[in-house]
């Protein structure tokens, strides 16, 4: 009997530890709870945004857990039409929040009903503003406006889940693949022909370069030339200077030195050939040292005659 007592008495114990256990439950710093009663919210007590430890009836009340942070939607690459008929590739995403619990779990249950609605959202908004905007809008000049826009549409929409967007963005715009490679195409055939532009006028220029360094040089050889020639005209006078007052002092001398020269010029081997009297005058030096030809063999001997072969 003592020991049924000390039994029962156990069991009560680890069913009021079971109890007590089911009974407590914790919220999380990033967490928001709602408690259910048979899958109705508790009056009263229903939302608990405390972070700590609470309590609830076992077996007829149950707890669901909301992240309390701000959540993120990530959109594959959407294609739109622009208002210009250019076809662009958005990527783009929104950040949201829980706001209201029950009608958070009341619509989309959970964070992926609720990221799978918000995905169909975002799409359509994106869809709605980009039609309205021009490339040039979109990619550069109102791209800011327009992610407001977005962001505005996709919260109106996104209220009827109990969320919140805060936030929305468009990371990326491309073009799609097939014009892609056509922009790129055209894009290199202009370079090219950029290109081949700056090789002409570089080629123009290097050619007005080598044509006046070829005329500076031109110019610079006549003036040298010139120069040359004035300074050997120079030389030469003065050299006839010297030589008109060397005659001037001694005729004889001077006779006979210009003699010598003609000589020199005239006996090279395999030039001209003369064909002369040795008692002409030519030879006066050979005959006499003082150049002085007797004037019989002058009158014996004609004045000679010449033959010049080439």
């Amino acid at each position: 009997m003592k020991n049924s007592l000390l039994f029962a008495l156990a069991l009560l114990a680890m069913i009021g530890v079971a109890v007590a256990g089911g009974a407590l439950f914790t919220v999380e710093q990033t967490e928001q709870a709602l408690v259910l009663r048979f899958g109705e919210p508790v009056a009263g007590r229903g939302l608990i945004t405390e972070p700590g430890l609470h309590f609830k009836i076992p077996v007829i009340e149950n707890v669901v857990t909301f992240d309390n942070r701000i959540l993120d939607v990530e959109s594959p690459n959407l294609e739109v039409l622009a208002a210009d008929n250019q076809r662009l590739e958005v990527d783009s995403f929104i950040r949201y929040r829980i706001i209201d619990a029950l009608k958070f779990y009341q619509s989309v249950n959970s964070v992926q009903g609720a990221n799978n609605q918000l995905g169909s959202v975002l799409n359509s908004a994106v869809r709605r503003v980009l039609s309205e905007a021009n490339q040039r809008q979109i990619v550069r000049d109102e791209r800011a406006e327009l992610m407001a826009k977005i962001k505005k549409q996709a919260d109106m929409e996104a209220r009827r889940f109990g969320v919140e967007v805060v936030d929305a963005r468009i990371r990326r715009v491309d073009l799609p693949q097939q014009i892609s490679e056509k922009v790129y195409g055209r894009m290199q055939t202009e370079r090219q022909r950029e290109a081949a532009e700056y090789r002409a006028q570089g080629a123009e220029q290097a050619q007005k370069i080598t044509a006046k360094a070829d005329r500076d040089v031109i110019v610079l050889k006549a003036e040298a030339q010139q120069k040359a020639d004035q300074i050997k005209g120079e030389g030469d006078a003065e050299r006839n200077r010297i030589f008109a007052e060397a005659f001037g002092k001694d005729p004889d001398f001077f006779a006979f030195y210009r003699s010598m020269q003609a000589y020199e010029a005239a006996f090279k081997p395999g030039e001209t050939r003369f064909l002369v009297s040795p008692r002409s005058e030519f030879f006066r030096f050979f005959s006499a040292p003082e150049g002085v030809v007797a004037r019989q063999n002058a009158a014996e001997t004609p004045a000679g005659s010449s033959q010049k072969r080439q």
